[in-house]
């Protein structure tokens, strides 16, 4: 039996037996994993409050043969969303981040670039500032998933799209030109094909002192989000409520 340590972020856990929980865990040097954390329920000391989603935390835990699961033997916080202040909006951003991956990833695949797009965003997710780390965590998920063509030029003719007539098709991944919109395309607005432009280009903590109302990106982060549930083939529960809280 070999025993690992690698900087890992909880996903999401469910109770099993009397005091174990099965955690969704994800790691910088591993990928996605999923293990039991054995009287998780009972152990302050092994585990703490390191099994809130979305916690920073050092793993240590040990692959068994034939297992599909592994056992997670300690967790050792590194940075904890519940050391910030907390409101429904900050919480459900955060639980997005969590539901995304926990469905996107695969099992033992390493994901560096995910990785690292995952901590600069937590560290950015705030009571005061939610919506800059979310479109720029689901505009790169997007490009890291391969969902992303390439969003200067118009998926069906190659031609450079203009600021104010870009549009997106709801079934299908890109950006078209006014030649090519569909009937059911919507708009995306100059300051959100401009904004995702310089999103890609940059790090997240580039547009930290731009003013960040709730509508900003909507368009953007309803483009991302359709390309990534069509992907999936499923709706994601969380971006529904994040869709009702940005009205």
């Amino acid at each position: 039996m070999s025993v690992l340590t690698s900087e890992a972020v909880v996903l999401r856990t469910w109770p099993v037996h009397e005091s174990d929980l099965i955690v969704s865990f994800f790691t910088r040097d591993h990928g996605r994993m999923k293990g039991v954390a054995k009287a998780a329920l009972k152990s302050r000391k092994r585990f703490g409050g390191a099994l809130e989603p979305m916690t920073l935390a050092r793993a240590w835990f040990a692959e068994r043969p034939k297992q599909e699961l592994v056992r997670l033997d300690q967790l050792e916080i590194i940075r904890s969303p519940l050391s910030a202040p907390v409101d429904q909006v900050r919480m459900t951003v955060l639980s997005f981040f969590a539901e995304l991956l926990d469905q996107a990833l695969p099992e033992h695949d390493p994901q560096e670039a995910v990785f690292r797009l995952l901590v600069s965003v937590l560290e950015k997710t705030t009571v005061e500032q939610p919506w800059l780390p979310l479109t720029y965590f689901q505009l790169w998920m997007t490009r890291l998933m391969g969902l992303l063509p390439d969003i200067a030029h118009c998926t069906a003719c190659g031609e450079a799209l203009e600021a104010d007539e870009t549009t997106f098709n709801p079934l299908q991944d890109g950006l078209f030109c006014a030649v090519h919109r569909s009937s059911i395309a919507s708009e995306l607005s100059a300051d959100s094909w401009q904004l995702a432009q310089r999103m890609l280009r940059s790090p997240v903590s580039a547009f930290a002192a731009e003013p960040w109302p709730k509508r900003r990106g909507h368009d953007l982060r309803r483009f991302t989000l359709q390309a990534m549930e069509r992907h999936l083939e499923r709706k994601l529960r969380t971006a529904e409520v994040l869709a009702r809280l940005s009205m």
